[in-house]
């Protein structure tokens, strides 16, 4: 079998590829492509007018959605597969769940329009701007209100309501009220003999 001879070209890139160097930076571009296209692909898939079909495409993404619940359109997902949504919980138009480090949401919990939750961020005082992540749970019937804010590492209580706009930094206890920037409570809901179940008001098929 006759062999033809190596193009240039190749043992150019061949040698380049040689180096420790050259290969972490190809490595990297490679990892970020694949990141940037199921991020992209989650993002088409917020965007189907029909629920049932982006709830079976999130599942098959690895997202655990509950019986009953509810996720509206314009949801921005990151990493689908560390995301849990338990029984009934609807979450709003336009938010954003970012499972890299893992998102657990519980029963019937109510996460409006706009509503922004973070598991992962950039360290200011890393010389090389990485990043740092920490789950976030929220608990049963909480209401997490329009365009508030979870950065990573949160817990919200069972029953607890963060107020809209609010950027909530640390852990809010359960059936507290939690408002501003950053989040501080500013009183408790009553009663909390809680038993309303959001699958009641389902909305209709397209939304």
């Amino acid at each position: 079998m006759l062999l033809r001879p190596t193009p240039e070209p190749v043992k150019r890139l061949a040698a380049a590829l040689g180096s420790e160097e050259e290969l972490r930076r190809v490595k990297t571009a490679a990892r970020a492509g694949r990141e940037g296209a199921r991020l992209q692909a989650t993002f088409w898939v917020g965007r189907v007018p029909v629920r049932r079909l982006r709830h079976a495409t999130y599942r098959r993404m690895g997202m655990r959605i509950g019986p009953g619940a509810c996720l509206h359109r314009g949801l921005e997902v990151r990493a689908a597969h560390n995301v849990r949504i338990g029984e009934g919980s609807v979450i709003g138009f336009d938010a954003i769940l970012d499972g890299r480090a893992g998102v657990e949401i519980g029963r019937h919990v109510n996460v409006s329009s706009g509503v922004a939750i973070w598991t992962v961020q950039h360290d200011h005082r890393d010389p090389e701007f990485g990043a740092v992540g920490r789950p976030v749970t929220v608990g049963d019937r909480a209401w997490i209100s329009f365009r508030a804010t979870l950065l990573p590492g949160v817990t919200v209580g069972e029953g607890a309501v963060v107020a809209a706009g609010a950027v909530v930094t640390k852990d809010v206890p359960a059936y507290a009220i939690a408002a501003g920037v950053p989040a501080r409570v500013v009183g408790e809901r009553s009663p909390r003999e809680l038993v309303y179940k959001l699958t009641d008001t389902r909305p209709p098929w397209f939304v």
